[in-house]
């Protein structure tokens, strides 16, 4: 089995209160191709910051989306 290189991504969502927010998020995010996982820091009321690691790059469009999909906004996004 080869080693994959991951990459890790952070993006900042708000809008988030609770740990329904943080699965809701999660599993839209990780429908997207090549999410291995997704971490999310929770910070209720204020900014999330969720951890993304995936196998291939994603575009902030593709997250956003999936984020909006789960009825929050990705506020800014780091590369």
């Amino acid at each position: 089995m080869g080693h994959t290189a991951t990459i890790q991504t952070n993006v900042s969502v708000s809008g988030m209160t609770c740990g329904h927010c943080v699965s809701a998020v999660s599993e839209e995010i990780e429908s997207l191709t090549g999410v291995e996982n997704v971490e999310i820091d929770l910070n209720a009321g204020g900014i999330s910051t969720v951890t993304i690691t995936s196998t291939q790059e994603l575009s902030p469009s593709e997250i956003g989306e999936a984020v909006a999909e789960a009825g929050y906004l990705v506020v800014a996004s780091e590369a």
